[in-house]
């Protein structure tokens, strides 16, 4: 698709960037809605974020997205906030204004729900407590996200208990942490299994779960996508629930920023997660 002189600029910002795939999940869509526009992995050193992050509307950028190390720094360096990354406490997603303002949202956790209701129809968080494994910066996302859903309960057990409570706190609403020793013993009722560690990721150890106290009916979702059916998933759908892959949440999270950079409400399809987990 030829570019011109006026086309819609758009990035990602993070350090390293080249395994990012976001430039081919975004390039896929500008490339079916034939749009005039680009979306280019921008490697910005941490020392160099907030200028880089001010620069984009004197280089004619719409925005961009913002991933690892950055997203706290692009909290810090907006102009405004969207109340869901005010209460995340980080910006994945900074929309350049007409006037030149900086507005930074986290769609994280929309990518999230988007991708349990696309992967397991028919699923509402309101169906039954939630046991989210893991409390780092994506559990933060997934747990806010099920509660803003209508979750009774979320149970969270990161091997650290601390920074569970820590999380838990920051977020409110009814959290409730555990040792890591009880992880096991909290699947019995849950009708959500979530981890959100990088265990099961390729080349990492997998997650130590025992699920035979988890209900038959209950969802399992991992948010690690390489490979796309981790040791968790792969038990889950041995044993009869429904499991929900991860690479939908980073297909979902990148709808709101195209639609705002680039005036087009785009699907996420079959062919479009083909292509994003090619190479």
């Amino acid at each position: 698709m030829t570019i011109s002189g006026k086309a819609k600029l758009a990035g990602v910002m993070g350090w390293p960037i080249g395994h990012s795939r976001s430039p081919r999940l975004h390039g896929y869509w500008l490339e079916r809605y034939g749009i005039d526009g680009a979306y280019v992995p921008l490697a910005v050193p941490p020392d160099r974020i907030e200028q880089a992050i001010r620069a984009l509307p004197a280089l004619g950028f719409r925005g961009c997205n913002v991933t690892v190390p950055h997203k706290e720094a692009a909290y810090r360096t907006v102009d405004r906030l969207d109340a869901t990354a005010r209460r995340m406490g980080a910006v994945n997603t900074i929309v350049v204004g007409e006037d030149g303002s900086l507005e930074g949202r986290n769609t994280d956790g929309f990518g999230f729900i988007e991708n349990l209701k696309s992967g397991a129809p028919g699923w509402k968080a309101a169906d039954g407590p939630a046991l989210v494994i893991g409390a780092g910066g994506a559990a933060r996302a997934v747990v806010a996200s099920l509660l803003d859903e209508g979750a009774p309960r979320v149970w969270l057990v990161n091997r650290t208990r601390a920074r569970a409570e820590e999380l838990a706190a920051d977020i409110g609403g009814n959290i409730e942490t555990a040792d890591w020793v009880s992880r096991e013993t909290l699947l019995e009722g849950a009708a959500l299994l979530v981890n959100t560690t990088t265990q099961g990721m390729a080349g990492q150890p997998a997650l130590e779960l025992d699920l035979r106290a988890l209900p038959s009916s209950a969802v399992v979702t991992d948010i690690v996508y390489t490979p796309l059916m981790t040791p968790l998933l792969t038990a889950a759908q041995a044993r009869g629930n429904r499991v929900v892959d991860g690479v939908g949440m980073l297909l979902h999270q990148a709808r709101p920023g195209f639609a705002a950079w680039f005036g087009r409400e785009p699907e996420v399809t079959d062919g479009l997660k083909a292509a994003v987990l090619q190479g």
